[in-house]
């Protein structure tokens, strides 16, 4: 995922904003970290780059 898209982004549950935690980059791409929506307490995992944008009973386990 490339930080820009952060401003393109907002959290599917409230559409509140979501901030970004970097945990694994390579070169201007990040591969993990967390978007956490500041409004309703939601985090996201990013994993291998792609942001998992899906409520937290519909993701896999």
């Amino acid at each position: 995922m490339r930080p820009g898209l952060l401003d393109l982004l907002a959290c599917p549950l409230c559409k509140g904003e979501l901030t970004l935690a970097v945990a694994e980059e390579e070169g201007d791409e990040i591969v993990r970290g967390t978007l956490a929506c500041a409004a309703c307490g939601e985090a996201f995992p990013i994993e291998d780059g792609i942001p998992n944008l899906l409520p937290p009973e519909l993701r896999e386990a």
